[in-house]
């Protein structure tokens, strides 16, 4: 299939060796509180790449959307570009919410000792955290945030990784639903049409009995994430 542009485009192709010299004193301190050990899937720096996107980038890109290769586009991405005009003031990340109790999970100290907390509860009410593998990047947003900066220093991230007990290994994901849990504000919730992840790993391995609320997305389609090598439905 033709499709047929109305403006060039312009393709920039990046060294991974490169950006990750360049992520790599950015996020070294949150990489051991973000990812399973050395040598693991989420270890590399790169898998914290859109945490500082903004310091990286060139001045003149604004705007970034990210995306995960295991999708399934059922409309135009280009679509997805006007949710950068839903940001409410103050936010700097689009993304969706994770469909599993994976956070449910994560935080459970934080949730025994705070037993009327939302932390990691299913929506509409919950804060189930997020799910990265869709993601829109203001990155003049970011650049201007004090307040999202703040929290790339380190002592930052350790305050709130022992405030939360917090332990993931989902790279940028864990960060971004760590910091969700302290400042919603930061991030313009994605529908979950937009991201409509198919992994059922979690109802398997002890959370059958609430996995559904995490899980149900009414709406049409609009991407599929096929994560956790899950096949993503035929036409």
């Amino acid at each position: 299939m033709t499709v047929q542009c109305d403006s060039l485009a312009q393709v920039i192709v990046h060294d991974v060796n490169e950006l990750t010299e360049k992520l790599f004193p950015i996020v070294e301190a949150m990489q051991k509180h973000f990812s399973a050990g050395s040598g693991t899937y989420y270890s590399d720096s790169i898998f914290f790449l859109s945490v500082a996107m903004h310091r990286i980038m060139p001045k003149e890109i604004t705007q970034i959307i990210q995306v995960d290769l295991d999708l399934k586009y059922k409309t135009n991405i280009r679509d997805l570009f006007d949710e950068f005009d839903n940001f409410p003031e103050g936010a700097v990340i689009g993304i969706a919410r994770e469909m599993q109790p994976v956070y449910r999970h994560t935080f459970w100290q934080y949730r025994r000792e705070n037993p009327q907390t939302k932390v990691g509860d299913p929506p509409p009410d919950g804060l189930p955290g997020f799910n990265s593998g869709v993601l829109l990047l203001n990155l003049e947003a970011m650049r201007q945030s004090k307040l999202y900066n703040q929290l790339l220093e380190p002592a930052m991230v350790q305050k709130l990784t022992e405030k939360y007990h917090f332990k993931g290994h989902l790279g940028d994901q864990d960060f971004f639903t760590m910091v969700g849990m302290e400042h919603p504000e930061l991030f313009h919730v994605l529908d979950c049409t937009w991201n409509r992840q198919l992994c059922t790993w979690w109802r398997d391995h002890g959370y059958s009995d609430v996995f559904d609320q995490y899980f149900q997305c009414e709406g049409e389609v609009k991407i599929y994430h096929g994560n956790c090598n899950t096949p993503i439905p035929e036409d």
